[in-house]
């Protein structure tokens, strides 16, 4: 039997962008001012991690989703997908990254998807505090 889906939209090309709404002021490193992992790890509830499309928002238009909003950080499709994750849209502006797992049920992997999606995520937007 066929599964269900709620997915009626094309894949995302390969360098389209998304957004990561920095949350927690603890996910941008203080003396750096790249995102930290901590931002890219499942909570667990979660079956995806939630991003914004960029070609639908404007950094700031994304971070006003938000009640406080301390950053938008910027990746790329295409190098999301290299790293074995992928981006499944879900409404006309919101899609997912796929693929991660909890940290309850495999720490390290959780960590290193985590690491890797840092480090090929942008700050383009950041609060003024």
């Amino acid at each position: 039997m066929a599964k269900s889906s709620v997915r009626n939209f094309e894949p995302l090309s390969e360098d389209a962008i998304v957004y990561r709404a920095i949350l927690r002021k603890q996910w941008i490193d203080e003396d750096t001012g790249k995102v930290k992992s901590d931002a890219y790890f499942l909570r667990p509830n979660e079956s995806g991690l939630s991003v914004n499309l960029a070609s639908v928002c404007s950094p700031e238009q994304c971070a006003l989703l938000f009640r406080k909003c301390y950053g938008i950080a910027s990746l790329e499709v295409g190098k999301i997908r290299e790293i074995g994750l992928d981006v499944e849209q879900d409404s006309a502006n919101h899609a997912n990254i796929i693929g991660l797992l909890h940290r309850e049920d495999n720490l390290v992997e959780a960590e290193r998807f985590a690491g890797l999606l840092a480090r090929r995520s942008h700050i383009v937007w950041k609060a003024e505090l």
